[in-house]
């Protein structure tokens, strides 16, 4: 069964009000509990939640402790196109955007890789945007093949696909998936996708599924924080994460926070989230799922990213580039989104360090199960 049966089975009125009649007892309840029902995860999604910040931050870092130990996974991006189809309003690659277009070949491809692994890195997420005439799976495939030599792993977060499409490449040697729906409100996601593929509401969401039917290491999972109300879509992304852990057990779980950044075409987020909204967020994401990787990318400042790490973080992006070519400096392509922290490997691992932490370039090898 796909997560959508039990999508369809919310209502988003309910919900809005179920998450804002929570009382203190519902939070302290939620606070003792070993492992949260969904009416607990709405109790420390509530305002009322907001007075026990401190209470749910602790409890955060002593799950994740006790899961992770002090270490933290590094991971880069490499945008192989920003050649796209959909119409998404709030993102750079719209395809409506009058903005310089570019895929690279094979050879840019592996060069961008070779300057990723020279910096250190040992697990790779590969990106595009969705534009079959140029990007294809067959594509996809050769560039997993020709990179799989300087990474231990690889990651993609590319267009949906097929279950037959996704078994191809992790054949070629992907381990793990990453899809954002976005958003979990249908009718706000209708309005924010006028055309294109990415349309298809459904088809995005029942992606992670897919993925998992697939064989995939790994699959996460996230909404874009600032285009609906944080708290519902909040709940939804963690019901979503617990059905990926109950049904595909088999693969790891992972939750990204990515909050709206500025882009090319000057979308404004409608529902802006506060750096408080997000901490309470990440700690009950981390109660509901102790066992879930947390991930924070470079749309956040280095000071909030630095602040953020003991409340459940365990995978952090650095020194990156959302550009095609970006790290071989011959960007002539348009970015996704701006980044927010621009220090580089090095100082992120410094930083780690004076923080007590290990970072780990790499925890996995595609010859563990061979």
């Amino acid at each position: 069964m796909n997560f959508l049966d039990e999508f369809n089975s919310y209502d988003r009125s309910e919900l809005a009000e179920r998450i804002m009649s929570c009382q203190a007892a519902d939070v302290e309840r939620a606070l003792t509990a070993e492992h949260l029902r969904s009416a607990d995860f709405m109790a420390l999604l509530s305002p009322m939640a907001h007075g026990y910040l401190e209470s749910m931050a602790q409890k955060a870092h002593r799950l994740t402790q006790q899961r992770f130990g002090k270490i933290i996974q590094l991971y880069a991006p490499l945008y192989i196109s920003n050649e796209c189809s959909n119409g998404c309003l709030y993102c750079g690659f719209n395809a409506a955007n009058k903005v310089a277009r570019r895929t690279l070949s094979l050879d840019e491809v592996e060069a961008e890789a070779r300057i990723l692994r020279q910096r250190g890195f040992r697990h790779v997420q590969l990106l595009t945007g969705e534009a079959p005439q140029a990007v294809d799976v067959d594509f996809l495939e050769n560039v997993v093949k020709r990179v799989r030599p300087f990474f231990s792993s690889i990651s993609i977060e590319v267009f949906p696909m097929d279950e037959a499409g996704y078994r191809q490449l992790v054949a070629a040697g992907v381990d793990n998936l990453t899809v954002y729906q976005e958003t979990y409100d249908r009718d706000l996601y209708d309005k924010l996708h006028p055309f294109g593929r990415k349309k298809d509401f459904n088809w995005r969401l029942t992606t992670p599924d897919r993925g998992g039917a697939a064989g995939l290491r790994s699959i996460g999972i996230g909404s874009l924080l600032g285009l609906s109300d944080w708290r519902i879509e909040g709940y939804l992304v963690g019901m979503h994460a617990r059905h990926l852990v109950r049904t595909w057990w088999r693969s790891r779980v992972n939750v990204s926070f990515p909050r709206m950044r500025p882009a090319d075409g000057g979308f404004q987020p409608p529902k802006p989230v506060s750096d408080s909204a997000l901490v309470q967020l990440i700690c009950a994401l981390r109660l509901l799922i102790p066992d879930a990787g947390l991930v924070l990318s470079t749309r956040e400042s280095a000071s909030l990213r630095d602040h953020l790490l003991p409340l459940g973080i365990t995978q952090l992006s650095a020194g990156s580039s959302t550009a095609p070519g970006g790290y071989g400096h011959q960007q002539d392509g348009s970015e996704q989104f701006a980044i927010d922290d621009d220090r580089n490997a090095e100082q992120i691992c410094a930083m780690l360090r004076a923080q007590g932490y290990e970072p780990v370039w790499k925890d996995w090898d595609g010859a563990f199960v061979k």
